[in-house]
């Protein structure tokens, strides 16, 4: 645990450490013990302990956050084509999912942390990144599957273009919204990249929407 606190300690904390003990003592090769022992650290045992466990458990957070940067900023979409249309289906591998699922209940943990405030601004940041992610994924999901078999009927069936007309015209609209919103998903490739813009969630539940009253009409 030692080696871990001298690991985890950054220049935020040994300045929390000189404010402490009125000192502008400095780390380096030219500290000697006896420096040490005259700072009188015993008196402020207290101290010193809070601020080296605030240390390590920044360090796990910073550690965390780190991985779950490194990891996202890699991630990419699988796509499956749909029949010969040209259009890219696309979803998250089930083990990317998992890994998903796992981070969201791994920044959410840091919100009860007591130590946040100095991360604060990045666990915001990958809560909201990790959302967007989840919910784009399920709601694309779900797009793609009212699309792929409506889009048989009202593109594809003349019988039903006869008695749905009104329907089968607004279809087409709903065909090109939902093949753009795939087409820029294809082109960005990367899940972080794709559900970072404002626009896709919104644009995918105005669709999901539009596809369920064309689903009650038959």
């Amino acid at each position: 645990m030692g080696a871990l606190r001298d690991q985890a300690m950054r220049v935020r904390h040994w300045d929390a450490v000189r404010e402490k003990c009125k000192s502008d003592f400095q780390i380096d090769d030219k500290l000697k013990l006896n420096d040490i022992y005259k700072l009188n650290l015993g008196k402020i045992q207290e101290d010193i302990e809070e601020i080296t466990e605030q240390a390590v458990q920044e360090a796990k957070m910073e550690k965390t956050l780190k991985q779950v940067s490194d990891f996202w900023n890699e991630i990419k979409f699988e796509f499956q084509p749909h029949k010969t249309t040209g259009v890219q289906k696309l979803s998250l591998s089930e083990e990317n999912f998992e890994a998903l699922e796992e981070n969201q209940t791994q920044i959410s943990a840091m919100f009860s942390s007591r130590y946040l405030s100095t991360f604060e601004d990045e666990v915001n940041k990958w809560n909201k990144a990790l959302a967007s992610i989840s919910e784009i994924v399920l709601l694309c999901g779900e797009v793609q599957r009212k699309w792929t078999f409506l889009e048989n009927l009202f593109i594809h069936s003349e019988e039903v273009k006869k008695e749905l007309p009104k329907e089968s015209e607004d279809f087409v609209g709903i065909d090109k919204d939902v093949r753009r919103i795939l087409a820029d998903g294809y082109e960005k490739q990367y899940a972080l990249v794709y559900c970072s813009q404002d626009w896709v969630l919104p644009d995918l539940e105005k669709v999901e929407k539009d596809l369920t009253v064309c689903e009650k009409a038959l």
